[in-house]
């Protein structure tokens, strides 16, 4: 029989976004990079038209019951999509994830875990939720499943060496002359005029938790009144530990905190589960044995499992382990939380997730895979996708990264430039056709790394010193002042956890991490950069009109759409449809304030400048002072109104270092800040890091882009290995002498860019 089985992908009139009537084929079966400069349209292609328009589709073979729970996809602006299959999605945000959950639970590992030591492990605590932090038949009791407690640090909030009269007891709610600390100095069961230090022990039992029915003669502003006694530690535990510190003022947890200590919990030592499934053992190990070791000597243990039973289980659990280590994450453990892994580790894990399915014919969607990976990681990243294209699948990348993008069967460049200037496709070909091509791109895959020969000299030093959290191991190491420093090394090296180590040393440095930036439909340039009151306030007094109408969040908006300049239409069970506001024709603000101008320009027109014209048009030195840094960022095109929902990942990040760049004489400490930047982006970042040391500035960068790293002036490398085979300084110096070391990954690829 003839193969009717569709080859491609295609789009007809795409217009999401910035897209201008985009038309395309993607070859099925193939692995597609998408390529171009940050804010070109490549995000609206890949995820804005075929992911949303795949998984609307997909819901849309459910019943209207379920259909009525699941997210609801608006369909995209194209004229067409044609032989979409099925869509999953791997984006680019943090796992995240709370205290409870852990690379185990998050790779499904641990329930494999779980039924492992519930099956063969001796004494049995009985089925699998027995083993389980999550489940109440399996947290320990004392912490709740979390393994660490917060407690009273009482060392701080006693002294031992003063009496209750003379101020023993420090913390200021309950201290001396307030109605709660006269409990304890009115107290016919204590002396207050004897050190607490010296009290016997039924006197400190009873200061701490009183005895019932024990009353205590107290008074204030009301008068006097006899009460029930309350120990210290009962009072202290009932008003701030079993209430929610988020009801209480920002004052009051400001000052809880300050006498709270945090650490293991004491019954299971931060094993998080109780004491029967504890002591269930297989091979002499507990299930909390397991979760700390390191995945590669796991995979080890449980490979001494032949039991006819257990084997099959433990074989499972070890695949998918093998799974972690051939990635490079051998050096994790199950009990580590997700919110402590780095981007490129929670990335790798996502990715992980997908490769024990046995679908086929599936479409796989990465949003810049290589974010947070060092070049020798992104080998192992590729092999991945790969994989995932071998097992029969279309596998879809939007990516700025040289080596991944030479893996493509085919790549689709967009562009030319980024905002109003993109939503074009520029090239389609082969990554050698794409080298040779006259695109942005292809001129950047043509361009060498070149080392930085005329380093700075620093102008003193800033240390960190003994430094041993995590797999650390004592490390002591100089932060060059003046200059441009790049901490470098492969995932797991120890990187962050020796840069938080520096930025705890010196809490003036201003810090620029890979945290969200907050977005919201109502959050814009102007509003996040901070420049709106002040152009609120030119209006007002350049028209008389009261400054809360010129806020689409206030007193301005238009009274149909609420400000938005959109109406989202909710169809109960068919899809929702946005359309712009008929009344304010999308632009958010009353007539009669549209009708208000200053120098010709309505509020709308304002936000509807780039930052370019915004520029040009404003002498506010505080606005001006804004703009430029939005310029050094590379972000003049877009415009002070424009939805930050709406930005790619890579803009969400330039332009929150926008919003850091107004100090001198200052510590700069950058996670990864080529996140989302396109080669020729990367260029125009290497310069304002050149102009905020010229300026008097140490910058410190924690980078795994080679044009970076050889671009510093000092270079920090950490490995030589991860996990275990980490935590060490393998070398300090300049980017020339970093050449000629030969056990460090990071030389190794740059040796190799260089040459």
């Amino acid at each position: 029989m003839p193969d009717f089985t569709p080859q491609f992908i295609t789009i007809t009139g795409a217009s999401e976004n910035n897209l201008k009537d985009v038309t395309l084929r993607i070859p099925k079966g193939r692995l597609t990079v998408f390529t171009g400069v940050s804010g070109s349209g490549k995000s609206s292609v890949v995820f804005d038209t075929i992911a949303v328009e795949s998984q609307r589709q997909l819901n849309e073979t459910f019943t209207w019951f379920v259909r009525n729970r699941l997210p609801k996809y608006e369909r995209p602006h194209a004229e067409s999509l044609e032989d979409l299959s099925p869509a999953i999605v791997v984006d680019q945000r943090p796992i995240g994830g709370h205290s409870r959950s852990t690379v185990g639970t998050m790779t499904d590992i641990h329930p494999v875990m779980r039924v492992l030591f519930s099956r063969h492990g001796t004494p049995s605590a009985g089925p699998a939720t027995a083993y389980s932090f999550n489940d109440p038949s399996g947290m320990c009791p004392e912490c709740d499943g979390l393994g660490r407690t917060v407690r009273p640090d009482w060392d701080r909030i006693l002294d031992p060496d003063r009496t209750l009269a003379d101020g023993a007891v420090r913390f200021p709610p309950f201290a001396a002359g307030t109605w709660q600390g006269q409990s304890y100095t009115n107290s016919a069961d204590l002396d207050p005029h004897t050190p607490v230090g010296r009290f016997t022990a039924a006197e400190r039992e009873f200061l701490m938790r009183g005895r019932p029915g024990s009353k205590v003669t107290v008074s204030g502003s009301g008068g006097t009144w006899t009460t029930d006694y309350e120990g210290l530690a009962t009072r202290f535990e009932r008003l701030y530990l079993k209430r929610d510190l988020s009801a209480m003022s920002q004052k009051t947890r400001d000052l809880v905190r300050e006498y709270l200590v945090e650490g293991p919990c004491p019954l299971c030592d931060g094993a998080r589960l109780n004491a029967a499934a504890l002591a269930t053992r297989i091979n002499g190990l507990g299930i909390a044995d397991c979760a700390r070791m390191q995945i590669t000597d796991l995979i080890t243990a449980l490979a001494d499992i032949d039991d006819p039973v257990a084997g099959p289980v433990a074989r499972a659990a070890v695949t998918a382990l093998e799974r972690i280590d051939a990635i490079g994450l051998g050096y994790l453990s199950l009990d580590r939380e997700t919110a402590t892994l780095s981007g490129g580790e929670g990335q790798r894990l996502k990715t992980v997730r997908h490769l024990g399915s046995s679908l086929t014919g599936m479409t796989y969607i990465f949003d810049e895979p290589s974010v947070g990976l060092h070049p020798r990681d992104v080998g192992r990243l590729g092999d991945l996708l790969l994989r995932l294209r071998d097992k029969g699948n279309t596998v879809l990348v939007v990516e700025h990264d040289p080596d991944v993008i030479a893996l493509a069967d085919h790549v689709v460049d967009m562009g030319p430039r980024a905002g109003a200037g993109g939503g074009r496709v520029v090239f389609e070909g082969t990554p050698d056709e794409l080298a040779a091509s006259g695109t942005v791109t292809g001129r950047c895959l043509r361009r060498r790394t070149t080392l930085k020969e005329d380093v700075r000299q620093a102008g003193g030093g800033l240390w960190v010193k003994g430094a041993d959290r995590h797999n650390l191991r004592d490390v002591t190491v100089e932060f060059a002042t003046g200059v441009l420093t790049v901490v470098t090394g492969v995932a797991g090296s120890g990187k962050s956890t020796l840069v938080r180590e520096f930025t705890a040393a010196h809490a003036d440095a201003v810090v620029v991490d890979q945290s969200s930036i907050g977005i919201s439909g109502r959050s814009t340039p102007a509003t996040y950069l901070g420049i709106m009151d002040t152009v609120r306030k030119v209006f007002a007094r350049g028209t008389g009109a009261d400054a809360g109408l010129f806020s689409f969040n206030s007193a301005g908006a238009c009274g149909t759409c609420e400000g938005r300049g959109i109406i989202l239409t909710d169809l109960a069970f068919m899809d929702p449809v946005t359309t712009a506001c008929h009344d304010c024709e999308g632009r958010r603000f009353k007539d009669e304030v549209l009708r208000l101008t200053v120098d010709g320009n309505s509020i709308a027109d304002v936000l509807a400048m780039t930052a370019d014209e915004a520029l040009a048009a404003f002498e506010d030195k505080g606005v001006r002072r804004r703009l430029r840094a939005l310029r050094d960022v590379g972000l003049t095109y877009l415009t002070l109104g424009q939805p930050l929902s709406t930005l790619s990942g890579g803009e969400r990040q330039r332009i929150k270092l926008a919003t850091r760049l107004h100090r001198s004489g200052a510590v700069y400490v950058l996670d990864e800040p080529t996140t989302g930047l396109h080669m020729s982006d990367v260029h125009g970042l290497l310069g304002l890091l050149d102009r905020l040391v010229d300026a008097g500035n140490t910058v410190v960068v924690v980078e795994h882009n080679l044009d970076v790293v050889a671009h510093a002036d000092r270079i920090i490398d950490l490995g030589p290995d991860g996990g275990r085979a980490g935590g060490r300084v393998i070398f300090e110096g300049t980017p020339r002498e970093l050449l000629e070391v030969r056990d460090s990954f990071t030389a190794a690829h740059l040796r190799r860019a260089t040459a």
